[in-house]
């Protein structure tokens, strides 16, 4: 197929786009440029002279020819969504809008969203399905809510939207996030020797793999149509659904010499839900996923041991994607919409560095 890929620069673009060539297909990209130069081990591919594009404004001539669109742009965790919610609806809703639409005019006949487990929120102590109601507690947990709801309004005969509500990602990507909990408390321990708890570790996260969701995508987008139009998929594994201090000894056993430590006043945290996945593993029964918690905290120690990570890269605006939207906002090189000020390259993330005072919102 020939597949347009929105936020192909991000940390699951940088794994995905290149999974799905090896598939076979012909995948372009679409991305507002806002991580580059947020890079592990050398980086995505180089993006050539392509210009930076807003999804937000995107019309179905630059989407013909297509037969799918996998929408991956977002604004990608919770710290972003609380940082001006009306940015966040601005590009988690509208923007996933404008371009679904814009396919559908285009006569694009697929459209792969990247939902997310989020939006079930404070779901309670039993795993939900599907069909569970949500109850999201965050602005990006409501924006991809509401995003589904009106994704489904789209849907007919010529046009099939599928919801892949993710897992909390993690494994190593070349453009690296430090703001999601396996990741993060991997590289806390690896340069501080403490396994760092922002709550109490009671708080259950349904965790999964990067090539794992890419995996998931690649299944859906090579599905028969009856068997995805218009439907929402739970993607992870039940053996995944994990509590955060179960992470933090994995990562304890994978970084000898490291000892966990919790923050003044760590306590529960609203978000805690269980998921069910049966569902994609009985409609895919081919389907396969592949990566255990351990084995990613296990790659993500191998990568940051082979980058030679710092604690001066953890406390830098390079993986922390609030500290690198800080940045651009006080250079002046976005406007409080996220909407790009210049057309030119923005600078690496360490010029000018952000200090460690800068204010981040950890994962866990």
């Amino acid at each position: 197929m020939k597949v347009l890929v929105t936020g192909d620069r991000g940390y699951i673009g940088a794994v995905l786009v290149p999974f799905l060539r090896a598939a076979g297909h012909q995948v372009d990209g679409l991305d507002l440029g806002l991580y580059e130069g947020c890079d592990l081990l050398g980086g995505p591919d180089p993006i050539g002279d392509r210009a930076p594009r807003d999804m937000r404004d995107v019309g179905p001539a630059e989407l013909d020819g297509y037969d799918a669109v996998v929408c991956l742009a977002a604004l990608s965790n919770d710290p972003l969504g609380h940082l001006n919610r009306d940015t966040t609806y601005s590009v988690n809703l509208d923007g996933t809008l404008r371009v679904a639409e814009a396919a559908k005019a285009a006569g694009v006949e697929r459209f792969l969203f990247a939902s997310s487990c989020s939006l079930y929120g404070a779901a309670g102590s039993e795993a939900v399905g599907e069909d569970a109601d949500m109850y999201p507690v965050t602005p990006y947990g409501e924006t991809k809510a509401l995003a589904e709801k009106e994704l489904s309004k789209l849907a007919d005969d010529n046009f099939s939207p599928t919801y892949l509500r993710n897992a909390t990602a993690y494994g190593a990507s070349t453009r690296l996030r430090l703001d999601i909990v396996v990741n993060n408390l991997t590289a806390i321990a690896m340069t501080t020797g403490q396994i760092r708890m922002e709550s109490d570790g009671s708080p259950w996260r349904p965790l999964v793999h990067i090539e794992d969701i890419s995996r998931a995508f690649h299944t859906v987008l090579e599905a028969p149509r009856e068997v995805i139009h218009d439907e929402a998929f739970n993607v992870g594994r039940s053996e995944d659904v994990v509590q955060v201090r179960d992470i933090a000894e994995m990562v304890g056993e994978a970084v000898p010499g490291s000892t966990v430590s919790f923050a003044e006043g760590a306590g529960p945290d609203l978000r805690n839900y269980k998921v069910d996945f049966a569902k994609l593993g009985d409609t895919f029964p081919d389907l396969k996923l592949r990566w255990t918690v351990r084995a990613g905290v296990e790659e993500l120690a191998a990568a940051y041991r082979r980058h030679g990570l710092t604690l001066d890269d953890f406390n830098s605006a390079q993986f922390v994607r609030l500290r690198r939207i800080n940045q651009l906002l006080k250079l002046g090189l976005v406007d409080d919409q996220l909407r790009r000020t210049t057309d030119e390259q923005f600078p690496a993330p360490g010029s000018p560095a952000l200090t460690a005072s800068d204010t981040v919102e950890e994962m866990h």
